[in-house]
């Protein structure tokens, strides 16, 4: 038998949860990524021709960029495994098939010039949902089961512990985001103007090549004082992400002041992200199966 703790662990990670959450989940990740594939597909299209092809993560396999035909063929494959990942389509095949396929596009797109970590977390969702049950509930799945006369799916720990996992991957990469400025720069990260200067850098450099900058920013730099405060606060915020796993109050709590945090480099960087503005980073914390975008979905059927 497992020792007292151990068990207490594997109850935490492994809570019965319902399969409407996990499906909630899938729509909302899953849409998400189709989306943002369709809406950077002339830059996925885009890529043969260009200089400075540096392979990293899983593309460091290839020695040479892919040829046009295979870069498109890549493309337009992700984006079609994405939509039968959302919608729930033989998802025990699309969903594995399609968080590959993103993976694989996404590095592909970073062997060539700037690495976009705002999509790691994007990515490591669709992996651990598409190796999970998500589809067993409100997807094109489900309704074909329900056809067959099969059994609606019951809560269990089979939703659970992705659900749990999920979180896990939200607040892991706050934590590591913070282990990483402190491993870098120390407590000088806190106490001097290293945050300061690189707001200031950036906002210079976006302004002279004629890119969209932050004039705020801009104005935020002639008062030093502001930014110590403004670099604790970033730092404690990564650092005590794991409060948002003991409960949903202090998740709440937490999800809050990190959006507030990716609306303040917004404003003060004019640097967009989108998964956690839109609150997606966040949703693994909460029962978004309960959201209004859900409710036609939740009603019983006769």
């Amino acid at each position: 038998m497992l020792p007292r703790a151990a068990r207490a662990v594997d109850r935490w990670y492994r809570p019965v949860a319902a399969p409407e959450r996990l499906a909630a989940l899938r729509l909302l990740v899953g849409g998400f990524a189709v989306a943002y594939l369709a809406l950077r597909m002339p830059n996925l299209l885009g890529l043969h021709g260009l200089g400075g092809f540096h392979p990293v993560g899983v593309a460091s396999i290839l020695p040479a960029p892919l040829p046009p035909a295979a870069v498109v063929a890549q493309a337009v494959l992700a984006l079609l495994l994405g939509l039968a990942f959302t919608l729930g389509l033989a998802f025990r095949v699309s969903g594995p098939a399609f968080a590959l396929a993103l993976l694989w596009v996404l590095t592909y797109r970073n062997a060539w010039g700037m690495i976009f970590h705002t999509e790691n977390l994007l990515v490591l969702h669709t992996l651990a949902l598409g190796c999970s049950r998500a589809g067993d509930a409100w997807s094109l799945d489900a309704r074909r089961a329900r056809r067959r006369g099969a059994a609606p799916p019951v809560p269990s720990t089979s939703y659970g512990w992705p659900l749990r996992l999920l979180a896990l991957l939200t607040v892991g990469s706050y934590f590591v985001a913070g282990v990483a400025k402190l491993r870098l720069s120390g407590f000088g990260w806190a106490t001097s103007d290293l945050l300061r200067n690189y707001i200031a850098y950036d906002n210079l450099r976006k302004h002279l090549l004629g890119d969209w900058y932050s004039p705020l920013g801009g104005w935020l730099v002639g008062y030093a004082w502001l930014f110590p405060p403004l670099a604790t606060a970033s730092l404690l915020l990564e650092l005590l992400a794991p409060v948002a796993l003991v409960g949903p109050k202090l998740a709440r709590i937490w999800a809050l002041l990190a959006w507030a945090f990716h609306l303040g480099v917004w404003a003060i960087m004019a640097i967009f992200f989108p998964y956690p503005l839109l609150g997606l980073a966040f949703a693994p914390l909460f029962a978004v199966e309960r959201l209004p975008l859900f409710r036609h979905l939740a009603r019983p059927r006769h």
